[in-house]
């Protein structure tokens, strides 16, 4: 250790004993005591963030179920389509699964292609096959279905965006303004020590923490979700593909 150090470790040594608020600032933060002593300003900012917080664990705990059950039911639909015969029959089964985005794609071309089956012909193959853009209508419908679930899914996903984004800088606001309550406070007293810093500086920077905490798991919850809504969105495209094609080998040839 430098010699130069020594003088001032030795005054902060010498001033623990003389500062009960100390632990405060270094951890063990009474937190009863940080709202006693925060401004208006401060306590809003505290429980501002303290109100995202509590909403964005709400959000993620109900999209990472909204997403778990969207996968589980995508994979049984995807194994009754391949597996199935009938449309008449995937159909049946993709109306049980109402949490799966590729379901509910189906039952939208499904749906369409049933409509342009109801010709003044009868509804024969043949009848369907001699409809004029017969295909493009069932391929506009599997893309407004898709649109649709993909705009479902991303529902208030970008608030958790929003809330990663700009919950520090708001933890960073209350920060500010409690430093400059802490010097404004020193400046009445005239003698700024370790004492008199600790404690109010110490509270200050609990506004940061908070609005770290906010946001960290926020950021992290978003940019999972958003990974994986993209590979509902790929899995969508590439499903309509598929289907359009056998539609095409079994109704318009």
């Amino acid at each position: 250790m430098s010699p130069l150090f020594d003088p001032v470790l030795s005054e902060c040594y010498a001033l623990l004993p003389m500062t009960p608020h100390l632990p405060l600032a270094l951890g063990a933060m009474n937190y009863v005591e940080i709202i006693r002593d925060a401004s208006l300003i401060e306590l809003a900012v505290l429980l501002l963030l303290m109100g995202v917080s509590v909403a964005s664990w709400a959000l993620i705990a109900m999209k990472a179920s909204q997403l778990a059950k969207a996968r589980a039911q995508s994979l049984t639909f995807l194994d009754t389509f391949w597996k199935a015969s009938r449309l008449e029959a995937i159909y049946q089964t993709a109306q049980k699964l109402d949490g799966s985005p590729l379901s509910k794609v189906f039952c939208a071309g499904y749906e369409e292609l049933t409509k342009l089956a109801q010709t003044k012909d009868g509804g024969t193959e043949g009848a369907l096959a001699e409809r004029l853009g017969g295909i493009e209508n069932v391929e506009r419908a599997l893309h407004r279905a898709s649109t649709a679930q993909i705009t479902e899914l991303e529902n208030r996903v970008s608030f958790l965006g929003t809330v990663g984004a700009a919950s520090p800088f708001v933890g960073l606001f209350g920060t500010v303004i409690g430093i400059l309550s802490a010097f404004n406070q020193i400046a009445e007293q005239g003698n700024a020590t370790l004492a008199t810093v600790a404690a109010p500086v110490g509270n200050a920077l609990f506004a940061t923490a908070a609005g770290l905490f906010a946001a960290i798991p926020a950021v992290v919850a978003y940019n999972s979700f958003v990974s994986r809504i993209k590979v509902f969105d790929t899995e969508m495209s590439n499903f309509s593909a598929d289907f359009l094609n056998i539609i095409k080998r079994h109704f318009f040839r």
